[in-house]
């Protein structure tokens, strides 16, 4: 009887997405379960996010008090521009708001309190790409508030590989690098509730891998194949 609790236990631990570890003490203590899902990342989940400055964007600051300071500049690829005697600097991955502060600390030496506008006058329009097993892959245009389930629809939606409980939204970070985050969309959509529909932003990737049935059913039996799949769950 006692062997049956401890089993008991054992599986509530894991399906709660904790293990029960034992100290040196004596007493229990809570370790992550290695497949438990991580807390959502903020970054991930804002909406109507500010657009961010990349390199071949060009734009016109404009002086209010000092309109010999004028200039159109266009991003250098290695995010840089050249302003009017204040040297080089770096705006790539800046909001409109950030660049404007990032103008005015430039010309602070030469301009008591510079006012200065930011104009944006050509730009990369925003975009996001779909990969992995969905019917058409590609790099799409993102226009207005665009969710993930969206985005996947777009793009011909899953395909009959899709590991519909995995798909990974990948989005870039300032510094070059991307966070990632795992969305089980399959029990999104049986559970009829899209409250956790992540919302894109431009520039993120979402991947749809392929299933662990789709890889081995090339090496199944043909005749065997449908015994497999509609295997009875226990």
């Amino acid at each position: 009887m006692k062997a049956i609790v401890v089993l008991l236990l054992v599986a509530s631990s894991f399906s709660a997405g904790t293990l029960v570890a034992q100290s040196s003490g004596g007493a229990p203590q809570a370790t992550p379960h290695p497949l438990a899902q991580a807390a959502p990342d903020p970054g991930l989940s804002q909406r109507n996010p500010l657009y961010r400055l990349r390199a071949g964007d060009s734009f016109d600051a404009e002086f209010a008090l000092a309109p010999e300071f004028n200039q159109a500049m266009t991003i250098q690829p290695d995010g840089y521009v050249t302003l009017k005697a204040a040297g080089s600097v770096r705006v790539q991955g800046l909001t409109i708001p950030e660049a404007t502060e990032t103008l005015k600390t430039a010309y602070a030496s030469i301009l008591h309190n510079p006012v200065i506008s930011i104009v944006l006058k050509d730009f990369e329009k925003p975009y996001f790409i779909a990969s992995g097993q969905v019917t058409k892959p590609g790099k799409y245009e993102l226009r207005g508030d665009l969710t993930l389930t969206e985005a996947v629809a777009i793009a011909g939606g899953f395909n009959d590989k899709a590991k519909h409980s995995q798909v990974v939204l990948f989005r870039p970070g300032g510094d070059g690098t991307f966070r990632a985050r795992l969305v089980d969309v399959k029990k999104m959509l049986a559970s009829r509730d899209l409250n956790e529909d992540i919302t894109l932003h431009p520039g993120d990737v979402v991947y749809v891998p392929q299933s662990v049935m789709s890889k081995i059913r090339p090496y199944l039996p043909t005749s065997s194949a449908g015994a497999y799949i509609n295997a009875p769950v226990f």
